[in-house]
Parts: structure tokens; sequence; C-alpha cells
């Protein structure tokens, strides 16, 4: 490992450490310029903190780009926090459709979350023509037997 990478995973260690201790302004500091430099782990947490103003102000543009950028480096955490942000028209105009594209793909990585969210999508109807069925199939998916 070059030093280099060695300093990087230190600041992305130490920057998540900080973001874990809810230490907001270290956190932006060290993860800040890793997220600039497109590191997804330090983009995920930056999108959350500038979405609800931790170490930050509030800035729904830079939580948007941080998250999709996260989401489009195939972090199924971020696909996931995306799909929400479409489903809820946080941070971005309401789109159902994305919102059910993002959470397919955090599925298809085994997030629960999400396949209990496209469960309930299918069931009322949100974004999807409304089917109970693949509803209780994705329910069934996520480790729920009698929803």
């Amino acid at each position: 490992m070059s030093e280099e990478n060695g300093v990087l995973d230190m600041d992305l260690s130490s920057g998540i450490a900080a973001f874990e201790a809810k230490h907001f302004g270290t956190a932006t500091s060290l993860l800040g310029p890793l997220a600039d430099d497109g590191h997804p782990e330090a983009q995920y947490r930056m999108a959350i903190m500038a979405q609800n103003g931790l170490g930050m102000v509030e800035n729904e543009l830079l939580a948007f780009k941080y998250m999709k950028s996260a989401a489009e480096a195939g972090m199924g955490l971020a696909q996931h926090g995306l799909g929400f942000m479409y489903m809820q028209g946080e941070c971005v105009e309401k789109n159902a459709e994305k919102a059910i594209e993002w959470f397919l793909k955090a599925a298809d990585q085994g997030f629960l979350g999400a396949m209990t969210t496209i469960g309930m999508m299918y069931r009322e109807g949100n974004g999807v023509e409304r089917d109970e069925e693949k509803a209780r199939e994705w329910f069934r998916k996520a480790g729920f037997d009698d929803m």
C-alpha cells in the first residue's frame, strides 16, 4: 500500500468514526475532500449530513449529488437512500418510477429494507400498479411470511 493510500484510508476511517460518534464538523472536514474525489462511503455520509444540516448548513442539492454519486457507484445503502429521496420528494422532485428503480438495485444487493419498501409500494400502488401478490412476494423475499 502506498503512503498516499494509507493517508486516504486513515482519513476515511477517521471520518466515518467521527460521523458515527456524531462529531459532524470533524466528519465533514475529513470526508468532504474524499467525497469530492469520488469515494462512495464518504459521499453517502456527506449526503446524510448535507440533507440534515449536520456539521454544515442544510444543502439539498449537495445531498442529492453525493447520494446519487454513491448510488451510481454501486453502494446499496446509497441506492436505498436515493430511492427514498425520490419516493418522498426530498432533495429532488418526487418520482415514484425512479424510486422503484433505485430500490430494485438495492434489493438486488440483498437490502431487506429496500425489499420491504418495494412490497409496500406494490401494496399501496405507489409508483407501480397495485398488486397484492407482488407485494407478498417482496415481503417474503425480505423474510416476512405473513404480511
